[in-house]
């Protein structure tokens, strides 16, 4: 068994579409980055490729290479589970809070759940996502900014010797 810890934060900005595991919130305004900016889903790779010693996000993903430009943070992960396989690993779990302030997210976790337990290849009951606003404080409480934090953990992939 291996774990890994991922953390992305993004501002926030009027005109752009906000996407978080994969799915369209409904909000005035979205995160700013060179990908779609999807910070729950940033956050899990980094925790994958930690777990799997395989460096970071922008070592993989470069933010100055423009293949990567407004890409679907969906395929980022598809890429970065088939480094983490190929290393004769597997996700066991994934555990992600979500530091946002508005809009409230209650309405999506069930879909964000499902939609990130599917492209994981994980039962959704190991998958655990949380919501938590930032009580007011800095860039993220007052509504500025997203973050997540991801925790994942990995085991030798099926068929491998114990």
């Amino acid at each position: 068994m291996r774990v890994g810890i991922g953390y992305d934060i993004h501002r926030l900005a009027g005109g752009r579409p906000f996407l978080l595991g994969g799915v369209v919130i409904q909000a005035p305004h979205g995160p700013v980055g060179h990908s779609d900016g999807d910070v729950l889903l940033h956050a899990i790779i980094d925790a994958l490729l930690g777990a799997a010693g395989l460096g970071d996000i922008g070592r993989h993903f470069p933010p100055g290479d423009p293949q990567w430009r407004d890409v679907a943070s969906a395929r980022l992960l598809e890429r970065t589970l088939k480094l983490v396989h190929q290393g004769q690993f597997e996700p066991y779990n994934v555990d992600v809070t979500i530091v946002l302030e508005r809009p409230k997210l209650a309405p999506y976790m069930a879909t964000m759940t499902a939609a990130l337990a599917k492209v994981m290849g994980l039962p959704v009951e190991r998958v655990n996502l949380k919501a938590k606003t930032n009580e007011g404080l800095d860039a993220l409480g007052q509504g500025r900014a997203v973050a997540a934090h991801a925790v994942v953990l990995l085991r030798e992939a099926s068929g491998r010797a114990d």
